[in-house]
Order: structure tokens, then C-alpha cells, then sequence
């Protein structure tokens, strides 16, 4: 999770003695992974580097990567175009679901977060499930600022091509959301920062590579338009990623260092909807 230190995966080994002196080892890191989470809940801007050995990186506050200088990947100057289907107030809000679900649920996000990536592996067909029966609605709030801490461009250019998706459709935006998270690069590799790595993941989505849209991610288009919502993801008052909220009401979906199961995932949303 953005802004929480990434507890080490399980190694697929059996479990040591707890004796053994890995184990003790493995234990203390993760108390002082702990410890550092709670620190970085009163710092502005932190995010995860490194594998089992995660390193926090504090970043600036309020500061949106700017894309540009390089062919293919728009300019942060450039005219703002809003994709089709965008919502909110200035079309920085992506709406999943039935326009008169009685609840909303609002995910914050960023393309490059593994703790999203995590999130979405683990709950996503869940999530979605719930919106698709009418339980709720989905309200996507976009982030970049991955793109400063770590270096690189990746979560701008994705969130650049999830508008070129979402100007095709909200279900386009919202199956090519889900491939990119099931092919999420490691946080410290840049990968979505290469659009023709991104279309190549668009062809997983039937439909999705028209003339229009490979256009829109080879030119950039939407990238000025990615830059508003990061703006509005820092106005949001949100200071991690995932965030999740139920009728404005934050929902435990982390627990000791992993996504909550699918089942608990439910539990929770029923314990706000009755």
C-alpha cells in the first residue's frame, strides 16, 4: 500500500521454528516496518521502494509529475481534452455501476502502487461483482505521484491510456483498469511508461485498440487530462493509496500487511449497507 511499508511475500518455504534465527529476524524487520508505518501516517506523500527489503520515500505534497519531452507521451502544457464519460464536477472522476445504486464506494488509486495492484487481485471480481449487482457504484480517483518519488513516468502515461480507454466506454476503462493491475510492473520498474507496452495490454481488452484510440496513447492526448486528476486526488484530502470508502466511510481493507479475503471484503460493505 502506498504509503505503508510492503510486508516480505511469503517465500512458499514451511514455516520456521520460531526459534530459528531468520524467523527472529524476519520479525524484527517487521516491527520496524510497523513502527515506520505509523510514522509515515503523519507524513505528507510517502510510497514503497524495494522487495522484501522495502525502503519509505518521503515525497512532496501537492506536486504532480509533469510528462513530457519525449515523443508518444503527450505534454503536461498540452490542450485539455476530457475523455467521454468522465464525471465529477470537472471530469476527473471515473463512475463505475448502476447510475442509481443507493451507495457509492470511492477507490483511490495509483496504477504504479503495489498495494493496488494487491488490492485489486485480491478483491477486485468481488468489488466489481457488488457493483454490478446494484450494491454500489464505483468512483475511481486517480493518482500520479508515484511517478515522483520513484522516477519515471509510468502512472501518468497509464492513467493518459485509461482515458483513451474510457473515452471508448466506461466498461473498456473499467476492463483495461483490471488488465493493467494484473500486469502491474514492479513499482521500481518503470514499465507503463512505454505506451507501446500499454497497447500491447489493451489488446487484452476485445475491442479496445480502434484507430481512436491507439492515437489518443501514441499522441498523448489524455495526459494534460491525467494531470487534472492527480490535481484533484491531492485536493481529496486522501494521503494513501488504496484508499477505499463506503458513503464516505473508510474501509479496513489491509490487515496486517495484506489485502482483507474477499469474504471480508463483503462483511465490511454489509456492515455499512445493513
Amino acid at each position: 500500500m502506498t504509503k505503508q511499508p510492503r510486508t516480505p511475500r511469503p517465500s512458499g518455504n514451511a514455516p520456521r521454528p520460531s526459534g530459528d534465527p531468520g524467523r527472529r529476524a524476519a520479525t524484527a524487520q517487521m516491527r520496524a516496518e510497523r513502527e515506520r508505518a505509523e510514522r509515515s501516517a503523519r507524513i505528507r506523500r510517502r510510497t514503497v521502494i524495494g522487495g522484501a527489503t522495502a525502503a519509505v520515500l518521503a515525497l512532496a505534497a501537492g506536486v504532480a509529475f509533469a510528462v513530457g519531452g519525449s515523443s508518444g507521451h503527450g505534454a503536461a502544457d498540452g490542450p485539455l481534452v476530457v475523455p467521454a464519460n468522465a464525471g465529477g464536477a470537472d471530469g476527473t472522476v471515473i463512475t463505475y455501476g448502476k447510475a442509481d445504486a443507493p451507495h457509492t464506494l470511492e477507490i483511490y488509486e495509483d496504477f504504479r502502487c503495489p498495494y493496488c495492484g494487491q488490492l485489486e487481485t485480491t478483491d477486485g471480481k468481488t468489488i466489481q461483482q457488488l457493483a454490478d449487482a446494484g450494491t454500489y457504484k464505483i468512483e475511481y480517483h486517480l493518482a500520479t505521484f508515484l511517478d515522483q518519488g520513484l522516477g519515471g513516468k509510468g502512472s501518468r502515461t497509464a492513467l493518459a491510456a485509461a482515458g483513451a480507454a474510457l473515452n471508448e466506454g466506461v466498461d473498456k476503462f473499467k476492463q483495461f483498469h483490471d488488465v493493467l493491475y494484473a500486469n502491474q510492473p514492479d513499482e521500481r520498474n518503470d514499465g507503463f511508461a512505454d505506451v507501446n507496452h500499454l497497447l500491447d495490454l489493451a489488446g487484452q481488452v476485445p475491442g479496445l485498440k480502434t484507430d481512436a484510440f491507439v492515437k489518443a496513447v501514441q499522441d498523448g492526448t489524455y495526459a494534460p487530462w491525467a494531470g487534472q486528476v492527480d490535481k484533484a486526488f491531492e485536493k481529496s484530502g486522501v494521503t494513501g493509496t488504496p484508499t477505499v470508502k463506503l458513503d464516505g466511510q473508510k474501509l479496513e481493507v489491509f490487515a496486517d500487511g495484506a489485502a482483507v479475503p474477499p469474504e471480508q471484503f463483503t462483511a465490511l460493505v454489509k456492515q455499512v449497507t445493513g
